[in-house]
């Protein structure tokens, strides 16, 4: 029977380092490296850098793709749906004044909040370990498929 001071076992190599959820995606929405806070997350508009130039901290293999673009549409649907139906109840506008006022919103909106986002799901990834950053590869497995000729 275990006592609760007996240390934990570990099987495998090294214990990882923790890495904590909400440290991390909040380093990434601030667009810096989730690793250790003090290095861009970005190179360009939208394109990671290689690694971090304070910890070296690998960011080449992320794949955030098609989840940040989600997560702008769905918030900024239901925020800019909100105001618009808001707006339509107190003031009486023709739909050329409404499409004046919310079509430029919405575009300045996304283009503002996508760069952060982005960054938040690189340092949800990273926190999890996923698509290489647990230090495994992320490459297809090497496993023989019965019935093919290998």
């Amino acid at each position: 029977m275990s006592t609760p001071t007996d240390p934990a076992l570990r099987y495998g190599d090294t214990p990882e380092v923790e890495r904590p959820l909400g440290r991390s995606v909040l380093r990434g929405l601030m667009n810096r490296c989730p690793a250790c806070g003090s290095g861009k997350l970005f190179r360009a508009f939208l394109k990671p850098v290689d690694h971090c130039a304070a910890c070296g901290e690998a960011m080449h293999h992320q794949r955030a793709d098609d989840l940040p673009p989600y997560i702008v549409i769905l918030v900024l649907g239901h925020v800019v749906v909100g105001g618009y139906m808001l707006t339509d109840l107190t003031f009486v506008l023709p739909v050329w004044v409404h499409l004046a006022i919310w079509a430029p919103i919405t575009v300045i909106t996304a283009l503002a909040s996508i760069q952060p986002i982005k960054g938040g799901v690189i340092g949800l990834q990273w926190a999890l370990r996923m698509h290489g950053f647990g230090g495994e590869s992320d490459g297809p497995d090497d496993y023989d498929i019965p019935g093919r000729p290998n």
